[in-house]
């Protein structure tokens, strides 16, 4: 299975900046890359400073992601279909307060079985509707976030891989 496959599709229809799309093959079962996403020991590898993430896995929980000098943000849990759908509001514009509706992006991750292993998908929405404060448009714009996912999707091949050999 090829490995390095990695689709972008974003939107900007109508100029709104809205929806960040990145899908990638990994080859590992749905089972394994849905434990990267979802258990302490895996999340902080691909995504913050390598330590265990605090994840209350259920909706309305909370995942403390660390990303170091950006801060740490608390994500709220939306939604938890084992193995095959992940979903978490992230307020990347306001680390430290908990992600609700009106200060957050909606991030989805969609895992389906391809061949021997799993095509991720990972969707994030609702840019166009939030308030980012000046200092932080650098980093938790929509640019940057689209940025963002084209390196952790790659982090999340490459430690899953890793973890499978």
């Amino acid at each position: 299975m090829s490995t390095d496959s990695n689709q972008h599709k974003d939107s900007d229809a109508g100029g709104t900046h809205d929806r960040i799309e990145r899908e990638i093959s990994i080859a590992a079962p749905v089972e394994r890359v849905w434990a990267v996403l979802t258990e302490p020991e895996h999340v902080g590898s691909w995504f913050g400073q390598g330590e265990p993430t605090p994840v209350d896995l259920r909706p309305g929980g909370i995942m403390e992601l660390d990303h170091g000098e950006y801060g740490r943000f608390l994500t709220k849990i939306v939604k938890v279909d084992p193995p095959h759908h992940f979903s978490y509001r992230w307020a990347g514009a306001h680390p430290g307060e908990v992600a609700v509706e009106g200060n957050s992006t909606l991030v989805e991750f969609t895992l389906t079985p391809e061949g021997d292993g799993t095509r991720l998908r990972v969707v994030e929405t609702g840019f166009a509707g939030l308030r980012i404060p000046e200092d932080r448009r650098k980093t938790a714009g929509y640019e940057s976030h689209c940025e963002g996912w084209s390196a952790q999707v790659e982090n999340i091949r490459r430690y899953t891989e890793q973890l499978a050999a």
